[in-house]
């Protein structure tokens, strides 16, 4: 290293002051991950809603009417 003092890039020297502001870049950054981790929240809360009660998001009209024509024991027989 030919003798020459080491400098880190990432802390200021020692006479310079420092500044502990963000940014409008860090500040952008960290509202949209603050948005995304909110939309996660809510996309998690809504799979669990779907997934303890399926039914109840689902209207009525699109398993209860596909059957009409059909008596007893012959749902079988539609499936194939």
């Amino acid at each position: 290293m030919d003798g020459e003092p080491f400098t880190s890039t990432l802390l200021p020297a020692g006479d310079a002051v420092l500044d502990t502001g963000m940014t409008l870049e860090q500040k952008t950054t960290f509202v949209f991950v603050i948005f995304l981790f909110i939309f996660l929240g809510i996309l998690i809360v809504r799979c669990f809603r779907i997934l303890l009660d399926p039914y109840r998001s689902m209207p009525t009209s699109t398993w209860a009417d596909g059957l009409d024509g059909l008596e007893k024991g012959q749902f079988d027989y539609a499936l194939a």
